[in-house]
């Protein structure tokens, strides 16, 4: 078929576009504008407010110290500027800045001058940046203006977005001018729905401001460690140099291979909310297009395949996870189930040679989040059971080895460090237990809930799922006449398991009596919340509905109508989703850059390391930034430094006695003197690293620095090489296809 050539004119037409909105897109950059704050907008807890929005303080308040401050910034590294703008009648106030609780500069506040102006440089990314204000308690201080510049930039995001602007714009270019990537209409039109749902489901993020989820701070943090430990020279990151006030905290404990995605923005300067941002549209987009695959592997039914990424990329508890909870780990996991899904069903009943989807939903799932990974082996071990006659008539087990077998293989590079440190390390792992299950257990009313404007926090099915567990319930109970396929069979399973996850979710479920057995009470508190079974139940019903549906004699005079219905139930997903209430991006001109820049800079969320991957005793009152010295009249510390997972101390002892350095003593580090010798690292307070220093009145260094561990270097190279293998064979079939296909032309 002859393809018509484009004119000229639409071709000069949409560089132009391009250009121009290029151009909007570079206008529009915050990234160099001053954090501007008046008086007022400063965190304070006591002074006046004056007409013209500033803080007033006196010594009537009958206060000194830190009267305000500003919030606590995750900022790049590179040189900066703060003014303050104010009135002073006494000496003795002062300008300070602080980073994880230390201050690392300060300014006096001239009473002389109307303006204070103070250069500092940050070399490295801070974690929790703050300035503030030290009043002396003498005289008024009256605060105008406290501005931030940076000497460059604060973040380079529009520069990322133009970048993404720029290749969707030839990727347009090939497909639609120069016409060289051959796409079908159909094609055209099942990539559009799935993009088109993935920018809907992220639309609630395209605020001037960062969801605040219950567990965001913590994988804000995870993000930035990751970055810290690739800049480290740690490739795979087990360690978070910078983390827990610099002292180092495990990475390894909790997967992390996706938010590499994320910590490569931040090396090239990405906010860190725009890094997140990116990922959950990734997560979105990935959940589309499994669900897309997985669906098709099972049913030609374009119409249910639709449905099912609709159903399951706006699935209620994908919303909760991503604005309420803020987790993370199950966002990216759910992008995987319905590879694990569909992955189970080639294995013992479909097309075995498709086994292949259970080891990519499975590793997903391993390198998103743990639990949901021991969720599946237990599912997969319930499923093999159920069919173990004809796994074993059929010979299916062969498939079913590859999986386990090339699963393992492929993730060893990750699981051997977990292994290694779940078991080997004194981790404070009870506190994963706080939770008794049953009282986090939700009421069946609340599962029928499609959008709630006034609550943030729901566990819900929604209508459009339920209605998928009344497609389910209607073909199996109103069409028992008809004659059941392996199909159905394989249906039916997925749906009393729907239905068993969701009855375990529930009130209904014994869980407070299963507590009063050791057992039970081991895994209903590692699982800690119930709800977490509503992202496989979910899962599971959207295949029973979405290809029910097509497979139903009964519903197939009314299939157009129910697919809308239950599209436009779903839709209401988008609604639920609450908001600020503001409609305006901005207060006001003078503030026009400051809240997105507290948004970006994570201003309004922080940072957070919980107690459950350190070290027994890692409390964080136990934390410091100096080395401490057991014997301060006998040994001196000359010289101590940092950077990553290197350190190097220099001392003289006169006697016999111990030093501690601020780095948590996570099995992997090691030490050596000046002389290249292995010292004996020994775990003093607070997990801190603690060495026996000589006590010979000489000058001696300790070097210290992680890894490599020979046993996860192993596990690298062996991932490694089932990774090359894999890409070598896929290589050679599809060039071995490519040419029979030319020699057949």
């Amino acid at each position: 078929m002859q393809v018509r050539e484009i004119p000229i004119k639409n071709k000069i037409v949409y560089i132009v576009a391009v250009c121009f909105i290029t151009l909007l897109l570079w206008l529009s950059n915050e990234g160099a504008r001053p954090l501007v704050y008046t008086g007022t907008k400063l965190q304070h807890s006591v002074g006046l407010i004056d007409s013209e929005s500033s803080l007033v303080l006196s010594d009537s308040v009958a206060v000194n110290g830190v009267v305000a401050s500003t919030p606590r910034y995750v900022m790049n590294k590179g040189s900066y500027t703060a003014q303050l703008d104010y009135t002073a009648e006494e000496e003795g106030s002062v300008l300070e800045l602080w980073e994880q609780g230390r201050k690392v500069a300060a300014w006096e506040i001239d009473p002389l001058q109307p303006r204070l102006v103070a250069d500092f440089t940050l070399s490295k990314d801070a974690k929790q940046l703050q300035m503030q204000i030290n009043y002396s308690g003498k005289g008024m201080l009256t605060l105008k203006k406290l501005s931030l510049t940076p000497s460059t930039m604060f973040y380079s995001d529009t520069f990322f977005v133009i970048a993404v602007f720029l290749v969707c714009s030839l990727l347009g270019w090939k497909l639609f001018v120069e016409r060289s990537i051959r796409l079908t209409q159909e094609q055209l039109v099942d990539y559009g729905i799935i993009l088109g749902v993935a920018l809907l489901a992220t639309t609630p993020l395209m605020q001037t401001y960062l969801y605040n989820g219950d567990d965001l701070c913590y994988h804000l943090a995870r993000l930035e460690g990751l970055k810290d430990g690739i800049l480290d020279g740690q490739i795979p990151v087990n360690i978070q140099p910078d983390g827990l006030s610099e002292n180092g905290y495990l990475n390894a404990m909790y997967p992390y291979l996706f938010l590499y995605i994320g910590a490569f923005l931040r090396i090239c300067r990405v906010s860190i909310a725009l890094s997140y941002k990116v990922l959950i549209f990734l997560a979105n987009l990935g959940s589309a297009v499994c669900a897309y695959v997985a669906v098709k592997s099972m049913c030609k039914s374009r119409r249910s395949v639709i449905l099912a990424v609709v159903l399951y990329t706006l699935m209620p508890y994908r919303f909760t996870n991503i604005f309420s909870r803020g987790d993370l780990g199950e966002t990216l996991a759910l992008i995987f189930w319905p590879f694990v899904i569909a992955g189970m069903y080639h294995i013992v009943m479909g097309e075995r040679k498709k086994w292949y989807y259970l080891v990519i939903g499975f590793s997903g799932i391993l390198h998103s989040h743990i639990l949901s990974a021991v969720f599946v082996l237990a599912i997969c071990l319930v499923t093999a059971l159920v069919w173990c006659v004809r796994i074993v008539r059929e010979k299916r087990y062969i498939e079913i080895g590859k999986a386990a077998g090339i699963s393992v293989i492929l993730n060893m590079w990750y699981l051997v460090p977990f292994m290694y440190y779940y078991f080997g390390e004194s981790l404070n792992t009870e506190t994963l237990r706080w939770s008794g299950y049953f009282e986090q257990s939700i009421n069946p009313s609340n599962l029928t809930q499609s959008f709630s404007p006034y609550n943030k926090q729901y566990f819900a099915l929604g209508l459009a799922l339920l209605g998928c567990v009344g497609i389910g319930i209607i073909r199996f109970l109103c069409e028992r006449d008809k004659k059941r396929t392996d199909k159905d069979g394989y249906l039916l399973y997925l749906l009393v398991m729907g239905c068993v996850l969701t009855y375990m979710i529930t009130g209904y479920f014994p869980s407070k009596a299963l507590l009063s057995n050791e057992l039970f009470e081991n895994i209903l508190t590692m699982i800690q919340f119930p709800w977490r079974f509503l992202g496989p139940a979910s899962a599971c019903f959207v295949f029973v509905g979405a290809i029910g549906l097509s497979d139903s004699h009964i519903l197939k005079p009314y299939r157009n109508m129910i697919f809308t219905l239950l599209i436009g139930l779903n839709l209401l997903i988008i609604v639920s989703v609450p908001s600020d209430n503001s409609h305006m991006p901005y207060e006001n001109a003078e503030a026009e850059a400051s809240k997105g820049h507290e948004s970006k800079l994570a201003a309004n969320i922080g940072l957070f390391y919980p107690h459950e991957w350190r070290i027994e005793g890692a409390s964080d009152d136990k934390l410091t930034f100096s080395v401490i010295v057991s014997e301060q009249n006998s040994a001196s510390i000359r010289q101590y430094q940092k950077k990553g997972t290197k350190a190097v101390v220099v001392y003289t002892a006169d006697k016999e006695c111990y030093i501690e350095l601020p780095i948590q003593s996570y099995f992997g580090y090691r030490a050596y003197d000046e002389e290249g010798n292995r010292l004996t690292i020994e775990r003093g307070t607070g997990a801190r690293m603690r060495f026996t220093v000589q006590g010979d009145g000489q000058e001696h260094t300790i070097h210290v620095r992680y890894g490599p561990n020979p046993v996860f270097i192993i596990a690298n190279l062996i991932s490694a090489l089932a990774i090359a293998y894999i890409v070598w064979q896929i290589y050679k079939r599809r060039r071995g296809s490519q040419e029979s296909s030319a020699q057949a032309i």
